[in-house]
């Protein structure tokens, strides 16, 4: 939607509190400014006006740097660096031990044997795995997941969900997703958040949200009517 300056605004009107220790779902139709919001939790974009608070504090007050280790941001296509998966997971900090890097595969549940391959050998869900892996070596406080799925094939998009719920229920970190598709959202559970045009029009359960929409642009999305 174009503001009177003529200018376009992607993200407008969205008021919401994220409580810790969360999965929240981000879903609507393309284009309604779902990772554009995912992106400015973080400064990976920047807002033109309003603000993101994070711990009390505008995330303008944090370094973005120091930001992005305490709300990761996981890509839809992973981007890893040549080398080993180690090489990989270690990029996040230097100073890993060994025994640090087994331990951030094990939380995405990544064998051993292959810490020492080379990341192009991989398969796609593999890199997946990885990048997550590389995110958590943070110690993030939020993960950010734009459509960590949308690439993979089933069983890969099941392993993956099943990653998710455990950080939210193993480790406590707030999850919020974009996701393309109300099933999964469905399957996750957690909160959901629609956006249309840009805008917050509808939250709740998941379950709730998906099978029971409060209003005509929810109803709409879950019947498939949105271009």
């Amino acid at each position: 939607m174009a503001d009177a300056r003529g200018k376009w605004r992607v993200v407008e009107d969205v008021s919401f509190a994220f409580e810790a220790g969360r999965l929240y779902s981000i879903i609507g139709p393309s284009g309604s400014g779902k990772t554009s919001l995912l992106r400015l939790l973080n400064r990976l974009d920047e807002a033109s006006g309003g603000s993101v608070v994070f711990e009390g504090r505008n995330i303008h007050e944090w370094e973005p740097w120091t930001l992005r280790r305490q709300i990761g941001f996981l890509f839809q296509t992973p981007h890893l660096f040549a080398g080993t998966v180690g090489d990989s997971i270690r990029f996040a900090d230097e100073q890993m031990s060994p025994e640090q890097v087994k331990l951030c595969a094990d939380r995405v549940r990544l064998r051993h044997d292959l810490i020492d391959a080379p990341v192009d050998n991989l398969s796609l869900g593999e890199q997946q795995r990885v990048a997550l892996a590389r995110l958590l070596a943070t110690e993030p406080k939020v993960a950010l997941l734009d459509e960590p799925t949308s690439a993979l094939d089933p069983a890969n998009t099941e392993a993956i969900e099943r990653l998710i719920s455990h950080l939210v229920s193993e480790h406590g970190i707030t999850v919020i997703m974009v996701s393309h598709s109300p099933q999964q959202v469905m399957r996750l559970g957690g909160q959901a958040l629609l956006m249309t045009e840009g805008r917050l029009v509808e939250h709740g359960p998941a379950g709730d949200l998906i099978s029971n929409p409060q209003t005509e642009a929810g109803r709409r999305y879950v019947n498939g009517e949105f271009a």
